[in-house]
């Protein structure tokens, strides 16, 4: 089988191919709500941006933050597990819904903020299903305490090997889970409109320069901070050394990577990095 060079799961793909494509993502995100697209009457995408300083320079989460009727949806794609991923997930919840609340507005303004993960790791053990969605609950009379809190997960790992063509919501995941040329094909012969439209675009947009040169800033800025630590220590220059180790490590948290690749990137102690992803989710 032929290996994909890019697949619908890179961050950078995911934001560019949807940003420029946002029938897509309306159609996307009426499936992961479960509501008629159209139903949707009002439709924003908050935060398109996605420059090469942005990438090179902040080591940006490349989530799509979107205004969807009267609710806010954050919708993101994340590869590496990731230990305290559902903290993460609350943390950001937590910002969207309060930061949406203007000067002089009362709390019942607050919209409906949803949080949507796709995962491509397996994140509860004990359910076989792919997908989980959760809202606060009393847990003995399982009384809903507010609708504005939603939190969907959906775990790649665990999809069914069989891919229905009446199922759109596994046509989308599959999609996204797709690694290979041969399992795109797959899901294109089935001729559903939406996801024809969705591989067409995936591949002009793998094609394009802007993307190649996103790609090519990404792993350059990586690298070279990388090379930078390594050499200061080969020199034995220690003074500063642990102080740029740890800068390095709070970016490559924000950006989603693990901790053992960290200790692995920055040769910090994993303690050490534990510590300063107590510190970003705190700050």
């Amino acid at each position: 089988m032929a290996k994909l060079q890019y697949t619908f799961k890179n961050d950078i793909l995911f934001k560019m191919l949807f940003v420029k494509n946002p029938d897509l993502l309306k159609a996307l995100v009426a499936v992961i709500l479960d509501i008629p697209a159209e139903s949707i009457a009002a439709f924003e995408i908050l935060n398109p941006e996605m420059t090469p300083e942005h990438i090179k320079s902040k080591f940006c989460r490349l989530d799509i933050n979107m205004r969807v009727n009267d609710q806010q949806v954050n919708l993101e794609i994340q590869v590496n597990w990731e230990e305290h991923y559902p903290e993460r997930t609350l943390f950001y919840w937590a910002r969207d819904y309060s930061s949406a609340l203007a000067s002089g507005e009362d709390y019942s303004q607050l919209p409906r903020t949803i949080v949507a993960s796709i995962v491509d790791f397996v994140l509860f053990d004990d359910s076989g299903e792919y997908r989980s969605f959760f809202q606060p609950l009393e847990i003995t009379r399982h009384t809903l305490l507010s609708d504005k809190m939603g939190f969907y997960f959906f775990e790649l790992p665990k999809l069914p090997e069989t891919v229905n063509e009446n199922d759109p919501l596994l046509l989308w995941m599959s999609l996204f889970s797709a690694d290979t040329e041969e399992k795109l094909e797959k899901i294109k012969k089935m001729e559903v409109p939406v996801m024809s439209e969705a591989i067409n675009a995936y591949r002009s947009i793998t094609v394009s320069p802007e993307y190649r040169e996103l790609e090519r800033i990404r792993d350059r800025a990586l690298h070279d901070e990388a090379t930078a630590l390594r050499r200061a220590k080969d020199e034995g220059r220690n003074e500063g050394i642990n102080e740029k180790a740890s800068e390095i490590a709070s970016k490559l948290i924000k950006l989603g990577m693990s901790s053992l690749q960290i200790v692995e990137i920055t040769g910090l102690p994993l303690d050490e990095v534990e510590k300063l992803r107590s510190a970003v989710f705190l700050s």
